[in-house]
């Protein structure tokens, strides 16, 4: 028989907690496309991670941060034109993305120590929650890394640091996700409905395979891939790009060349929305519960709503509303393909 557990005010007080964070990490994510999309990145050339979280006050502090950012490569050959008021807009995107990274780290570590001394986290919990913090301490020194490959000649960060710091946001936020489906519904408390030996292989798979499409969405991004074809679904009148493999060895041309990594992210988009639509379908066919099969269908539905934008991102030449949206988008549908893995899991045995 399956044991009953009744949410407590401390369990739900953990998982709102969780679920906080999780939305943080969100916001996050939607922040720093938008500070990737309007070169904000390299604006801040300092690092201070537990000072700093003022941002300048007087104009004499303006003209004090604004004549470091002239001696940066970027200002020099890129932004020469700016002015003060120039410099401001794109300083307070990086401000505004920093300064959610420390108040992410404030809002877990003080209700963590204080869950901590009240004994509200049994001891599994207190070391999952342990191994996000240190994720989310990886997360900003992967950032830093990141702003710093761009701070000394070439005024470019590295996309393949790009790539791996929005992956790395996408573990942290999903690890968020999951704990707080762990604490809200207990294996204990999973519908006993729910047969044993269902596959959950398709829902993984999928997971795996849109991971894949947002690095590559890195990659375009860190290339400004998305500018050198704004015609769909064909590409500059070709179906497949004639510059393909043009640089060797042929691997590096997969993730180097522009119109190559472009390509792919098509490709995979295509992928994903037959995929998700097949992953419907088995659901739908297999799976014993209402809000599994609802989530299916809400995964098809958001990938075909995610690949519509991708399409206008590209022939509008990556606006900065419609990309901010489409990768805002990319974080939902992955949120809601973890919480379908999530629900597949079987329920606890137990007397």
């Amino acid at each position: 028989m399956v044991q009953t557990v009744s949410a407590t005010p401390t369990s739900r007080a953990v998982a709102t907690w969780l679920l906080l964070l999780y939305l943080m990490v969100f916001a996050m994510v939607v922040v720093g496309g938008a500070t990737r999309l309007t070169g904000s990145g390299l604006s801040m050339v300092q690092w201070h991670p537990l000072m700093g979280a003022l941002p300048p006050l007087s104009e004499s502090d303006w003209l004090e941060t604004f004549q470091k950012y002239q001696a940066s490569p970027q200002y020099k050959l890129v932004n020469h034109w700016m002015l003060l008021s120039d410099f401001k807009r794109i300083f307070l995107w990086e401000y505004a993305h920093r300064l959610l990274g420390r108040l992410i780290g404030v809002v877990f570590l003080v209700p963590w120590l204080f869950f901590l001394a009240r004994r509200s986290l049994d001891r599994p919990l207190a070391w999952k929650t342990f191994v996000a913090f240190l994720l989310g301490g990886a997360q900003g020194l992967l950032g830093w890394f990141m702003v710093k490959s761009g701070l000394v000649d070439n005024p470019e960060v590295s996309h393949y640091r790009l790539a791996a710091h929005l992956a790395l946001a996408l573990l942290v936020g999903h690890y968020l996700l999951w704990l707080f489906l762990d604490v809200r519904t207990p294996p204990a408390k999973r519908s006993p409905s729910r047969p044993r030996g269902i596959s959950t292989a398709p829902t993984w798979s999928f997971i795996a395979l849109l991971a894949l499409q947002i690095v590559f969405g890195a990659l375009m991004a860190g290339k400004h891939a998305g500018l050198v074809a704004a015609t769909f679904p064909d590409m500059n009148g070709e179906w497949i790009p004639s510059t393909l493999f043009s640089i060797e060895p042929w691997w590096r041309d997969l993730v180097e060349n522009p119109m190559s990594i472009h390509f792919l992210h098509r490709l995979f988009g295509v992928t994903a929305l037959l995929s998700a639509s097949g992953l419907a379908w088995w659901v739908h066919r297999r799976g014993p519960t209402r809000p599994e099969r609802s989530l299916a269908w809400l995964l098809a539905g958001l990938t075909l709503l995610q690949f519509a934008l991708g399409a206008l991102v590209v022939i509008w030449s990556v606006p900065l509303h419609a990309a901010i949206a489409h990768q805002g988008c990319a974080f939902i549908i992955l949120s809601v393909a973890v919480t379908l893995a999530h629900a597949q899991r079987p329920p606890a045995s137990g007397c």
